[in-house]
């Protein structure tokens, strides 16, 4: 994760460091500032479900969703199914384990006849990537079905309570007062064109040379933000986020962040069209421009 504290009008970035203990990481954020300001948590992990399953689920919305899985009819749903037999509507997250395995056994059992329909519309592909991976496909370098269930039940359940959920409680300029913890989902794969790293030439967040490649473009956002302390962060960036396989997470959670401060400062929209769907099962990327159908 990676950690901003704004200072009246300056923002103090930290270099990524390991995210601990999740039962106390938001008393532990709270902790790291110097006021009782609002928290703004940003997850690379999809935060909503498919318009589709909700309506099929016959529950409310997604924080009555949230509410519910883990117990009654539910009690199965985050466990991931082994076989193509074991998946159903109450325990949707599949495979456990590769072989012999097709996105196809999750259409089926879920009688979902077009597969986009398992992707929630901030998903899907814009001019700047292709599709993000479905919630519920949990096998490949790009699933983010097991880091939901993680995010789900270790950070937002717990503390559903207290904590705004965005965009389906509000705007975030409703809830920017103190005390406030507001949860969004980010996607720094998005916030790569926005700090205008190209596609082409190619090349890899894997690879300690291609992160350094595009340092560029970080160093350019900090430069341009004169009231931003980035000395801690920039022999990282300019290092390529370091050799060893965690480099390609701290480059991601140092992007994400300069993308929620983006928004936060009102340099770029929240986003999220006001539909129905997205407002009650759905949800939005956060700074995710809307586009055309």
């Amino acid at each position: 994760m990676c950690v901003a504290l704004r200072c009246g009008t300056a923002w103090l970035i930290s270099p990524p460091e390991q995210v601990g203990d999740t039962a106390a990481l938001i008393p532990r954020l709270r902790q790291r500032s110097r006021t009782n300001g609002a928290l703004l948590m940003g997850f690379d992990f999809p935060i909503g479900l498919p318009a589709a399953y909700g309506r099929a689920s016959d529950l409310p919305d997604f924080r009555s969703a949230l509410r519910t899985f883990g117990s009654g009819r539910f009690a199965r749903w985050f466990e991931v199914a082994e076989h193509r037999d074991d998946i159903s509507l109450y325990r949707p997250f599949y495979p456990m384990r590769p072989g012999g395995t097709r996105r196809q056994h999750l259409y089926d059992a879920l009688n979902i006849t077009d597969g986009s329909a398992l992707l929630s519309r901030c998903e899907r592909r814009t001019a700047n990537r292709g599709d993000a991976c479905m919630l519920f496909w949990t096998l490949g370098g790009n699933q983010v079905g097991k880091a939901a269930i993680s995010g789900w039940r270790e950070i937002i359940i717990p503390n559903l309570a207290d904590a705004v959920l965005w965009p389906f409680d509000g705007a975030l300029s409703d809830f920017a007062a103190p005390g406030a913890t507001v949860i969004a989902e980010t996607y720094p794969g998005d916030v790569y064109g926005q700090l205008g790293i190209p596609r082409k030439p190619v090349w890899s967040k894997r690879q300690q040379s291609g992160r350094r490649s595009v340092g560029a473009h970080l160093l350019h956002w900090l430069a341009s933000r004169p009231h931003f302390d980035g000395g801690a962060v920039e022999p990282l960036i300019r290092d390529g986020f370091g050799a060893d396989k965690s480099g390609e997470d701290r480059f991601d959670a140092l992007v994400g962040l300069f993308g929620m401060i983006d928004v936060v400062e009102g340099q770029r929209a929240e986003g999220a069209p006001t539909m129905e769907e997205l407002m009650t099962w759905e949800g939005w990327i956060l700074g995710q421009q809307a586009s055309a159908p």
